[in-house]
């Protein structure tokens, strides 16, 4: 039997930052650089007009000098705030409260804490104190479409189970001066933060996707490709040359998996321009089939684990037919794939 996932609500950091401000902050923080044209170049032509942080970006724990503690608890503290308003928005859409939940599935990895955002929104949230929980801290991006995989298994145990997902991330606390590489500077305009946040249940309480089946797929030897690193002045993200193609790489072990059933909608989780085409290839759709994915990452960034959630929320506002086939494919540190079989519910 399928899981069937409610109507999504996001909630984006208070602050929008252009990529017109960010290429002003890198040029006057690194006007020595020895490659600042290209990193402005490429900044300047990462595909994301305008991205939403947390705090403003002249912040201490932003663009400023502030170290790791503060970063870290700044971090957690506005993820936690973000994913209370997504939860308790998405619970209304749903038509419950939160004392009908029965598990709830987070998904967070900026912001070191323990205990970590599933205690912290039981408290928040009004949850029963014998809810059920999955807290996934190290997904990253992938967590998203991951956090969905562990709430469909918990249905499956518990068809009448209702399970909260919440995912969020604060990317802007890996917004910093003190690492310039090409990488980092390119993960200084693609990042953002926000929380987002569903239901998922055993009998549609909206319309939405129903999951029918799932996906994981780990790369051999790709420890490498995309990573966190914490020091002294904060978390930082790294990748290496092989990032951006790595996806590729992947996609035919999903599209073996998928099997022979054409997609008619995909969501896509946003991490690049890059990462959405050459998924988008693979799957066999045009341009119109991707577009909440690109307009995700045009008008929002990357947002992380969240960002999968904008990406079904837009969705729902110009949505499939109803019984129409689809995936949900996102990718994540290391090199992790997680992805959905599931067909729409109207």
């Amino acid at each position: 039997m399928p899981a069937f996932v409610s109507s999504p609500r996001t909630v984006f950091g208070s602050h929008k930052v252009t990529t017109d401000e960010i290429v002003d902050d890198i040029r006057s923080h690194h006007n020595e650089h020895p490659r600042l044209t290209a990193v402005l170049r490429v900044v300047g032509n990462c595909g994301v007009r305008t991205r939403h942080f947390s705090r403003p970006l002249a912040s201490p724990t932003v663009s400023g000098t502030a170290g790791v503690h503060e970063r870290t608890q700044a971090a957690f503290d506005d993820a936690v705030a973000m994913s209370e308003q997504a939860a308790t928005a998405a619970l209304d859409a749903a038509g419950l409260t939160a004392q009908d939940i029965d598990a709830i599935v987070t998904t967070h990895s900026t912001g070191w804490a323990v205990p970590n955002l599933d205690v912290h929104l039981i408290a928040r949230l009004g949850l029963r104190p014998t809810v059920r929980r999955v807290a996934l801290t190290t997904v990253a991006c992938a967590g998203g479409v991951q956090s969905l995989i562990r709430a469909s298994d918990l249905v499956a145990a518990r068809p009448d189970s209702k399970v909260l997902v919440v995912a969020a991330e604060v990317l802007s606390t890996s917004y910093n001066h003190c690492a310039t590489t090409m990488e980092s500077m390119i993960y200084k305009a693609l990042f953002a933060d926000a929380a987002g946040a569903v239901v998922v249940t055993g009998a549609p309480l909206t319309s939405g996707l129903a999951i029918e089946d799932s996906f994981e797929h780990t790369l051999p030897d790709s420890l490498d490709r995309y990573r966190g690193r914490l020091d002294a002045s904060g978390m930082h993200f790294d990748s290496t040359k092989q990032a951006p193609s790595t996806a590729a790489a992947v996609l035919p072990s999903l599209m073996d998996w998928l099997g022979p059933q054409p997609v008619d909608f995909a969501v896509i989780h946003p991490g690049s321009h890059r990462i959405i085409s050459d998924t988008a290839q693979a799957l066999g759709l045009d341009a119109d089939k991707t577009r909440h994915s690109v307009d995700t990452l045009t008008d929002e960034g990357n947002m992380g684990a969240a960002s999968i959630f904008r990406v079904l929320e837009r969705t729902h506002a110009a949505p499939p037919a109803d019984g129409s086939h689809g995936t949900a494919v996102a990718f994540g540190p290391g090199f992790v794939t997680a992805g959905l079989r599931c067909h729409w519910q109207a």
